[in-house]
């Protein structure tokens, strides 16, 4: 049961996320591009042309909303990791990736208490360790023990995770493979979204262990110490 709490608050953190973003790009006056804007762009609390390296027009009147989503995002991230805890497995690189997701989930809750356009820094160490560390914890969830669940959707995992990578290498380089790099971001800073979602839902559709086989196979143990 603590596992299907975890998984559920998973998606409920992807979903509002997702809603979220949604509306308040929708508050725009002026375009917003999902290949030339941030993510962040979202969360800007003034109106101001914004980024020497991609400079752009940024106005975003509902950024209250998008920043309580970024921090709800990362609490309910961390939650599930922990409550669901035992599908990673035991062992030294199960462990590994849970620090890492971890710190990836807490990234989230940085970026909704410092927007970019407040303090920068902090904001760019908050997006590092949804990209960076977090994704890298992905990719060592890809090798959790082959017992776990987890383990078992190995492919899937490592699939994310080296999509993921590359997409967060080529975001801080400032490389635009055609997609833009609010493009790229989004590959980079959705891997855990996509993954955890799936996780989600294998850990709901896990068979519960057959109790009552349990049960009869300790009465017939019984039965024959008592003979």
């Amino acid at each position: 049961m603590t596992t299907r709490i975890g998984a559920a608050a998973w998606i409920v953190g992807v979903a509002q996320f997702v809603v979220v973003q949604l509306a308040v790009e929708s508050g725009w006056r002026t375009p917003y591009s999902w290949a030339a804007n941030n993510i962040s762009d979202l969360g800007n609390v003034s109106c101001r042309i914004w980024d020497d390296s991609r400079p752009r027009y940024v106005c975003s009147p509902l950024h209250d909303a998008m920043n309580a989503s970024f921090a709800v995002h990362g609490v309910l991230l961390l939650a599930g990791m922990l409550l669901a805890g035992a599908c990673w497995g035991r062992g030294g690189i199960s462990a590994s990736s849970r620090i890492l997701l971890a710190l990836g989930a807490v990234g989230w809750v940085l970026v909704g208490l410092v927007p970019a356009d407040v303090d920068e820094n902090l904001h760019v160490v908050g997006g590092l360790l949804v990209m960076a560390l977090g994704n890298l914890g992905l990719l060592l969830a890809g090798f959790s023990s082959r017992g776990a669940l987890f383990g078992r959707l190995r492919s899937v995992t490592l699939s994310i995770a080296v999509v993921a990578l590359l997409a967060a290498w080529m975001f801080f380089g400032q490389y635009d493979p055609g997609i833009g790099l609010g493009g790229m971001e989004r590959f980079a800073a959705w891997a855990l979204d996509a993954w955890s979602l799936v996780m989600a839902l294998a850990i709901l559709r896990a068979r519960r262990p057959d109790n009552a086989g349990e049960v009869a196979s300790l009465r017939n143990d019984h039965a024959r110490r008592d003979g």
